[in-house]
């Protein structure tokens, strides 16, 4: 008898999540010069880390021998100075995904119940199916949020509401009017994730923190891996209730953020020309292609993250002819999107390659 029937049925039947496609894969599979291939598929940082973040990782690498602090007291301290929470609200998590985990091993059970939106990050059914609740996937009409009908959905039974703002693969967002409107409607049993990875690239920004110096039962995620460039790292955060916060910690493996990472986010949060440079090199990167895209007559998503959404008829050939290109965009058949491709805002000339490349794929076929 094989393995799989003595493990968990809901192991056995989940579909693995499947990350952008590695540079160096690429380059083994296709036999391409890994230098000349463009990745615009993962949301990453063009301009990679800061200058100061990798300063500090390299003298933090002299001391690899010694565990890191297993309460990351510096790097806690900093984002709840920064942030105006307290220490108590701040926990550490191996990328914002270790945070949707906690969440998940603390409030999810066969009897409880995570809701979404239908064309949310895919990682939210993931982890409920993985715990063996019942995952609510409400409607999303244009690609938005419909947080009244996210609010009709709550049950009895609901533990945990996911809202991804700005939302992957979308770009899109809600505003703060829907945000306060949906909070006034949630009852106490329910623990509202507010998943802002994308965050610092909007030009308003919203206040989700309010809720967590309010005591209200929710968390805030956010990530060291975007606009900071720490992707590799795996560094992220939840700003939490205290009440909510102190049950991840419970939840929360020893040593989850180790010391390299720690100190590469600590001068990548306080290097602001940095980031600064970063949603300027977006700014004109969204700009640039929502040009195209509507020069070609290309339907697209308005994106405020660092991503856009464009229809080209087969997403899955699409990627595959780019990919021979040594071009990597995201198909979307995974998010129920089989006619569209993600693709991240790179730099200049990442974004002219792809486009490049784009426009070769598409291009009618001479009879």
């Amino acid at each position: 008898m094989m393995i799989e029937a003595f493990a968990n049925r809901f192991v056995c039947d989940l579909q693995a999540y499947e990350p952008g496609k590695p540079i160096d894969e690429t380059a083994r599979e296709l036999g391409l010069d890994p230098g000349m291939i463009v990745k615009v598929a993962s949301n990453e940082n063009p301009l990679g880390p800061s200058p100061k973040a990798k300063a500090a990782m390299r003298l933090a690498l002299e001391d690899s021998h010694i565990y890191p602090d297993g309460g990351g007291y510096r790097l806690r301290s900093t984002i709840a100075e920064e942030l105006n929470v307290d220490f108590q609200n701040v926990v550490l998590g191996n990328g914002s995904n270790e945070i949707i985990e906690l969440l998940c091993h603390t409030f999810l059970n066969k009897d409880a119940e995570l809701i979404a939106a239908e064309h949310a990050f895919v990682v939210y059914k993931l982890m409920a199916t993985l715990f063996g609740a019942k995952y609510v996937e409400v409607p999303d009409p244009g690609f938005v949020h419909d947080l009244d009908a996210m609010a009709d959905a709550i049950t009895e039974r609901t533990r945990l509401v996911f809202i991804a703002n700005p939302n992957n693969p979308t770009g899109t967002m809600v505003g703060q009017e829907a945000i306060d409107r949906f909070m006034d409607r949630v009852p106490e049993h329910v623990v509202v994730a507010f998943d802002e990875a994308y965050f610092e690239f909007l030009e308003v920004p919203l206040d989700t923190l309010k809720f967590v110096r309010e005591g209200r039962n929710v968390c805030v995620l956010r990530t060291c891996s975007k606009i900071h460039g720490l992707a590799a790292l795996r560094v992220g955060y939840g700003l939490a209730s205290k009440p909510v916060a102190a049950l991840l910690q419970k939840a929360r493996q020893p040593f989850n953020v180790n010391a390299i990472a720690q100190a590469g986010a600590l001068a990548a949060l306080a290097d602001a020309e940095h980031i600064e440079r970063t949603r300027q090199v977006n700014r004109d990167g969204l700009a640039f292609y929502e040009a195209a895209f509507r020069q070609r007559g290309l339907e697209f998503v308005p994106s405020v993250a660092n991503f856009l959404l464009v229809k080209v008829g087969d997403g899955d050939r699409v990627f595959a002819e780019m990919l021979k290109q040594g071009v990597i965009v995201r198909a979307m058949r995974g998010y129920k999107l089989p006619d569209w491709v993600r693709i991240s805002i790179g730099t200049d000339a990442q974004n002219k390659r792809c486009l490049e490349v784009l426009d070769s794929v598409l291009s009618p076929v001479p009879v």
